[in-house]
């Protein structure tokens, strides 16, 4: 079947290792695994660090990358397939789909039946499969662990990436008011269409906000601290500029701030976020739709930083 994979790593260009052809169908590592048709998925820079050999190691080359998807299930149902699968071999206990099993670029892939979650009526394809891995991130951020129901203020830092402005779109269709920085004017105008107030990095807030959305890291990390109102969260899911920040702890234990770490979520929290979408008229932040056959293309405009939102992958076109 027709796949794209990482043939090789390349942590300078890690698009030279990006291989499109012929892979196996999809085997079944257990019982309860079911084949899945896939119409629609989405690229993260999960795919972009295991080109480069972060997180995949060579003894499991060639790897079928891609992590989101959406597709028909062996009975014919529309399905949104949760990406992460019970690991024992992870010393997490779970892996992300292309890092120990084959991922979503392909024609086919195979699952747990567990991991299939029903396609509400109302969203399409290409929107539901920007939703698994960024979308869900920023949920979760804002809702389990940011408590944002509880706040009334929001910063998110470096929007114009997938989780950055999913959590932008988010907190403003949860009725909260949204701060979000961003070093690019062309990004801030777009975060302004989305109803937040854009500013530039470092940029003094009108008000201290309830919870922060950190993806950059030591550039934004500082600005985060003191942007943060008494007892708010700053939530952690990336560190895209720096992983080692000061970090001032007499503002940590004077204010009270709580700093919380996450990646991804729960099916239950997924399931929430396909609903709340649903109902709400929340669409995700599409950059482009690229067919298929030029995925390359999709790689190459995700590895330059110019996609505001997701990159979708359309495998019917």
């Amino acid at each position: 079947m027709r796949a794209a994979f990482a043939s090789r790593f390349d942590a300078d260009n890690p698009l030279a290792a990006l291989t499109v052809g012929e892979q196996p169908e999809p085997a079944h590592p257990e019982d309860d695994w079911v084949t899945v048709q896939v119409r629609a998925s989405s690229i993260n820079h999960h795919d972009l660090w295991s080109l480069r050999g972060i997180g995949l190691g060579a003894d499991r080359l060639p790897m079928i990358l891609g992590c989101d998807a959406v597709g028909t299930a062996p009975d014919g149902t529309d399905v949104v397939v949760f990406p992460l699968v019970v690991d024992p071999g992870d010393p997490r206990g779970m892996s992300i789909l292309s890092e120990h099993f084959p991922g979503t670029f392909a024609e086919r892939v195979a699952v747990p039946r567990m991991n299939l979650l029903p396609l509400p009526a109302g969203l399409s394809a290409t929107d539901a499969a920007c939703l698994p891995t960024a979308w869900l991130t920023a949920w979760r951020m804002l809702t389990t662990k940011g408590r944002v129901d509880e706040a009334d203020a929001v910063l998110v830092q470096g929007a114009g990436g997938g989780v950055a402005t999913a959590a932008v779109a988010l907190a403003v269709a949860l009725g909260k008011r949204v701060y979000a920085t961003s070093r690019d004017a062309g990004k801030r105008e777009r975060i302004t269409q989305l109803g937040a107030t854009a500013l530039e990095p470092g940029a003094r807030l009108p008000e201290r906000v309830d919870v922060v959305i950190e993806t950059v890291g030591e550039a934004t990390f500082d600005h985060s601290l003191k942007s943060a109102a008494p007892m708010a969260r700053i939530v952690v899911s990336g560190a895209t500029a720096g992983h080692e920040p000061k970090v001032n702890l007499r503002r940590v234990f004077a204010m009270q701030l709580e700093i919380l770490g996450t990646s991804m979520g729960t099916p239950g929290e997924l399931t929430e976020l396909l609903t709340f979408c649903a109902e709400h008229e929340v669409r995700p932040v599409v950059d482009s739709v690229v067919p298929f056959g030029r995925i390359e293309e999709a790689f190459a405009r995700l590895h330059s930083g110019a996609a505001f939102g997701k990159i979708v992958i359309d495998h019917t076109a």
